[in-house]
């Protein structure tokens, strides 16, 4: 486990100092000197327009993507220096995806088991964490049933629980209600905050709503591969 950092207010959990992404041979800039903190309970939203970086930098946070420049650390260790990328995501982290990303073959307590096959849990172990956590989200009576038989909203939820399978301390949420009515795009919002309230997860969320956004305890706004305002950094003040 990695060593935890403490600060004066609360545990810093993720520090980016001049984070740069590049694509094609650097030609292509996603990621211009980003530098934030996130500490640890916080529900941070990050928004701006399509193509300003957003999402490359949660990839980043998950360790999906790497840096072309700066550093980025977890919990005060570098995630560029980590042994096992892998086991950080599988561990530390959960993620949910605008796209469910469930396998269609599986039922749905099969597909909130999938974490879990490497962690050493027994058969009965997982099959009770599956269900646990279906029941926290609201679906336990669709144990046996397949993706294929569940509405978008419903799948959006087996993706929560999915991401929630290894108790993560972080949770990595890239657009969850953008394929989502908006009915159904509000209780999955609902269901987040509940989440991140009585678990005491540090929630990340991407989101070009602005009315959930609104939601969050702090808003990182991007444009052009940059943090140009964030409301949970203090401006400095003319010295008198």
């Amino acid at each position: 486990m990695v060593e935890t950092v403490k600060n004066g207010q609360g545990t810093l959990v993720y520090e980016a100092v001049g984070l740069k992404k590049h694509y094609d041979g650097g030609k292509v800039a996603a990621l211009r000197g980003v530098d934030l903190q996130i500490r640890q309970g916080e529900f941070v939203a990050i928004v701006g327009p399509s193509g300003c970086g957003k999402s490359t930098l949660l990839q980043m946070l998950g360790s999906l993507a790497t840096a072309s420049e700066g550093v980025l650390n977890y919990r005060g260790q570098s995630i560029a220096d980590m042994a096992d990328p892998s086991e950080y995501r599988a561990h530390e982290i959960g993620f949910v995806f605008q796209s469910f990303h469930l396998l269609p073959t599986f039922t749905v307590a099969e597909n909130v088991q999938i974490p879990m096959f490497e962690g050493g849990s027994s058969r009965a172990q997982r099959i009770e964490r599956a269900t646990e956590l279906l029941r926290s989200v609201g679906l336990e009576h669709r144990l046996t049933h397949f993706p294929s038989e569940l509405s978008g909203g419903e799948r959006q939820r087996v993706a929560i629980a999915r991401g929630l399978a290894n108790k993560p301390t972080v949770v990595l949420a890239d657009e969850p209600t953008g394929n989502l009515d908006s009915v159904n795009a509000k209780q999955i919002i609902e269901l987040l905050l509940k989440l991140h309230r009585d678990l005491g997860v540090t929630l990340v969320l991407v989101t070009h709503d602005l009315a959930i956004a609104d939601l969050a305890t702090r808003t990182i706004r991007m444009k052009d591969g940059r943090v140009i305002s964030d409301s949970g950094v203090t401006p400095p003040t003319d010295s008198p």
